[in-house]
């Protein structure tokens, strides 16, 4: 074995002191592949060392949880005996560097972690955000990342139901890809990690291993620079035919009872899948690697162990059911290999070539990774630091219409069909609302019910005040699900930050945590499963450039009567157009000055938990008693823009008797809804702000003022990513 020198401890992303710590859990030097299995379980990306401290305090119970963080997805009660299970993921840096199979691998992993626990995915979802459109990269960027997402899921046969895409120069050198899955389990089939039983056979399914993917997971917990590209060999390469083989075979032994754990190879392949098996389960783990199926010649055992090759998972059975389980997997045409024990020993043995190769403890692997408490600053220091300007004085608008044509032709509220037109939303004959809506909806095979689902996050608002953005994150995925009809349940979350031993940084971690677990705690809302993806900046963009701070949401609800779904297309000519919730015409943070007068200026807008809670459960009674038509909550780009967007889903306009100036048509105050409705003297708003505004009709927006045709609006909307992409 190589010798292991202080530069060879460096390339493998480890500290001095994280190094000296190897040594003490060892009690000599390591070999090589111990090296490399500590590099790869000690990164950012297995071991969560920077965040674990501030994640614990996130409220993750309710009565409908079933399982929370810990496992490979969340899961939750829908009645019935059934479970939804759900988790989100990032795939930052390999989409940047190889964009189609970095999307696509990001899609296949997040589909391996639901489907590993027993249920069948019932649809994806996804939250992008790029650079800015005129960047030399970003046009090859985007066409990749929307080509990978749908060439994996469309091939896999899960619908893609919706997502969000997101603009701004701070994504310029580092993108994001963040993936969600939401699958349905019975209640009495979910499937676990843990490794139990002595002597219980340790089974390899799937792909065979090859070089792809090494070190993907310590390249994901470090800093891009001007030598990105050169590891474009750690990004891993997906095949989505043997992946839809993959739910097939494991669907099929999991119906028998012959599975003692499962475990998905994901980040850091079969080193983290054998020892989170291991270490959850209390056990220690003895592997083969001569047994391992690799499809390249002269494999090693480091490059075994630290390939992230995709397809793959790894099973404890029961003994004496290897030839039954290894009959299905041979039908699915796919390998099965036996290439272990489950032992009484505390430690990961590898064996190659009859010498043993590796002996670690688990305990230093797993439960005892290092933990930081790492230096942040206090909310008024971060807010001083970041010197966001003060909002000031804002220029008048001369014309509310030409704002608003301008508005919804920008990148952030452009209509996405180039992008959703690439995914297959109806495979599986159960989606209901795609993207366009407030949230998707895909009804629950055989059932009346449904899940609602939304992924969120306004990263300006993070930028300038990470708590309340935190808050916010979590409260329009709740308001999206309430509009549709459903109740929200659990959310997921994929935590995108740059560098956390930046102390400015390591606040934004911090408040917009503080803020989340706030609002899911006044929501009753708890979170279930997550990732946290650090490290996302770039020197090569001049001067280390870092992302705005995006903790990105993924919300479920449950309607149990799909029949009662809202839409936010407006429904028939005469309606009363009412607001919920108190317009107070707050432009901080807008949409509108930034793209009406390129300024990301002032503090964004408070959150009101208790409104938000009050005004959610209010819109959820009105549409359970069929008296609202149409629903969509207001966020980006305000009032007016909400109202474009419900004129647009449905080709009918709208007369305003009362939208005020450019505050109250686009502020972005918080906890708001519009709705329509044909008995608008039968709604009863006891303690809830609500105002009617105007009403449905004609071929335009109108309002005191203005008039804006849909044809205009419509035309504006489209063109952006129309002429983009023909440039």
């Amino acid at each position: 074995m190589s010798a292991i020198t202080a530069e060879v401890v460096a390339a493998h992303g480890l500290s001095e002191e994280e190094y000296a710590r190897v040594l003490k859990a060892l009690g000599r030097e390591p070999n090589l592949v111990e090296l490399g299995i500590f590099s790869v379980m000690w990164s950012e990306h297995c071991s969560y060392k920077s965040s674990r401290i501030h994640l614990k305090k996130l409220p993750t119970e309710a009565p409908w949880v079933i399982c929370g963080p810990g496992e490979n997805a969340g899961v939750i009660d829908i009645g019935d005996g059934q479970a939804a299970i759900f988790k989100m993921e990032s795939h930052n840096h390999p989409s940047y560097i190889e964009p189609y199979q970095g999307a696509a691998t990001g899609v296949g992993g997040i589909l391996r972690d639901v489907f590993t626990m027993g249920a069948r995915p019932v649809a994806n979802m996804n939250a992008l955000r790029f650079g800015r459109p005129d960047h030399p990269k970003m046009k090859h960027l985007v066409q990749g990342v929307v080509a990978g997402i749908g060439g994996y899921g469309n091939c896999v046969g899960v619908p893609t139901v919706g997502g969000e895409t997101n603009f701004h120069k701070a994504y310029d050198g580092n993108i994001l890809v963040n993936a969600m899955t939401v699958g349905v389990a019975e209640t009495d089939k979910i499937f676990y990690s843990a490794a139990t039983g002595i002597g219980n056979p340790i089974v390899y399914v799937g792909s065979k291993t090859g070089r792809d993917g090494i070190h993907g997971a310590t390249m994901a917990s470090a800093d891009f620079d001007e030598k990105s590209e050169e590891k474009r060999p750690t990004v891993q390469v997906g095949d989505p035919f043997t992946e839809k083989l993959l739910i097939e075979a494991c669907l099929e032994l999991m119906a028998t009872d012959a599975i003692v754990a499962i475990q998905d190879m994901g980040a850091a392949g079969l080193t983290s899948s054998s020892v989170e098996m291991a270490s959850k389960g209390g056990a220690g783990i003895r592997l083969n690697m001569n047994a391992v199926p690799c499809r390249e010649e002269a494999m090693t055992p480091y490059e075994m162990m630290l390939s992230e090759s995709q397809e793959r998972m790894l099973m404890v059975l029961k003994p004496g059911m290897e030839p039954m389980a290894e009959a299905i997997f041979k039908k699915w045409e796919l390998d099965f290999a036996v290439i272990g024990e489950v032992t009484d020993t505390g430690h990961m043995v590898l064996e190659f070539d009859g010498e043993v190769v590796c002996d670690i403890p688990l305990d230093p692997l797993a439960d005892d990774a290092p933990l930081y408490d790492r230096p942040h600053l206090s909310l008024a220091d971060y807010k001083a630091w970041a010197n966001v300007a003060p909002l000031g004085d804002v220029p008048a608008s001369a014309d509310l219409g030409a704002d608003l044509v301008k508005l919804i032709g920008s990148p952030d509220l452009a209509n996405r069909r180039w992008i959703f037109e690439q995914y297959d939303s109806q495979v599986g004959a159960d989606t209901l609302q795609k993207s366009g809506g407030d949230a998707a909806v895909v009804r629950v095979h055989g059932t009346d019910k449904a899940l609602a689902i939304s992924t969120d996050c306004t990263p300006r608002y993070c930028y300038a005040d990470p708590y309340e953005g935190g808050k916010q994150a979590v409260v329009e995925t709740w308001r999206n699900i309430c509009a549709v009809g459903a109740t929200p349940l659990a959310i997921t979350n994929c935590l995108n930050f740059a560098n956390p031993q930046r102390p400015e940084i390591m606040a934004q971690i911090v408040e917009a945590l503080n803020g989340m677990g706030d609002a899911c705690r006044a929501l009753d809302y708890p979170i279930v499963s997550g990732n946290v993806s650090l490290y996302n900046e770039s020197k090569a963009t001049g001067g280390g450039s870092a992302i705005l701070p995006t903790p990105a949401i993924g919300g479920v609800g449950l309607m149990l009567d799909h029949e009662q779904m809202a839409t936010v297309a407006f429904k028939a000519a005469g309606e009363a157009i009412f607001v919920i919730g108190q317009s107070n015409g707050h432009l901080g943070q807008s949409l509108w000055l930034r793209e009406l007068h390129g300024r990301e200026d002032g503090p964004p807008p408070p959150v009101d938990l208790s409104a938000e809670r009050r005004h959610g459960e209010f819109v959820r009674e009105l549409i359970a008693d069929g008296k609202v038509t149409a629903v969509h909550d207001v966020s980006d780009g305000g009032l007016l823009v909400a109202l474009a967007e419900m004129a647009l889903a449905s080709g009918i306009g709208c007369e305003l008797q009362e939208i005020g100036d450019h505050f109250t048509a686009f502020g972005e105050d918080q906890a708001r809804y519009v709705v329509t409705s044909a008995v608008a003297d039968s709604i009863q708003a006891a303690g809830i702000p609500m105002t009617r505004i105007g009403t449905t009709g004609g071929s335009a927006v109108k309002g005191p003022g203005f008039a804006v045709e849909i044809a205009t609006l419509r035309e504006a909307n489209e063109a952006f990513f129309r002429d983009w992409m023909a440039a």
